[in-house]
């Protein structure tokens, strides 16, 4: 057992070198625009709309793979013909993977788990609530200047799993979230 942990660990060392020769790590910060098209599960509760933005900081160890911090805000005005002033709150981290080798785009995937907080009626649940969260999805990056691109994307599925108060309702709300702004990388 002694000479596996001493293989491994030499085999550590000697390896150093190599990931020195790695990018070094840069840190990605995006701002943009969110678009949540929500669809509770609460019976005869109809499906709506809600805008706002997320920002988004990524360290990107390697340049293929980075760990993604994202934290969105977004309002909802309106749900179906009842005017509502409520808000709605992202808080995710996770994962991102670039699929470099594609010409001057870059895209990207990502899965990103944390929670969300509601406030007012947003997704059928009246007052303050929070709940899971979880994001797949992915977009693309494109380069405007040296170190600014164009971020389409990401395109989401975005669950959340607050518990509606109608009787036999279900608990998880599946949502399609649609973004877009500016990345900086650095």
């Amino acid at each position: 057992m002694r000479k596996l942990v001493c293989l491994v660990g030499l085999l550590l060392l000697v390896s150093l070198p190599a990931a020195a020769q790695e990018a070094r790590t840069t840190t990605d910060l995006s701002f943009g625009y969110s678009y949540i098209r929500a669809n509770p599960a609460t019976t005869g509760f109809p499906s709506f709309n809600s805008n706002g933005g997320t920002v988004s900081l990524a360290i990107n160890p390697a340049r293929w793979f980075g760990v993604a911090g994202e934290f969105g805000d977004y309002h909802v005005g309106q749900i179906g013909s009842a005017n509502v002033d409520s808000s709605f709150l992202t808080y995710m981290v996770g994962p991102q993977v670039y699929l470099h080798g594609h010409g001057r785009f870059t895209p990207f995937v990502q899965g990103l788990v944390g929670g969300a907080h509601s406030n007012g009626t947003a997704f059928g649940v009246p007052g303050s609530r929070n709940s899971f969260a979880m994001a797949l999805g992915g977009g693309l990056d494109v380069p405007f200047r040296k170190h600014v691109s164009l971020r389409l994307g990401p395109v989401d599925y975005l669950l959340t799993d607050f518990r509606e108060t109608a009787p036999g309702s279900q608990k998880v709300q599946n949502n399609l979230r649609v973004s877009g702004g500016v990345r900086w990388r650095f």
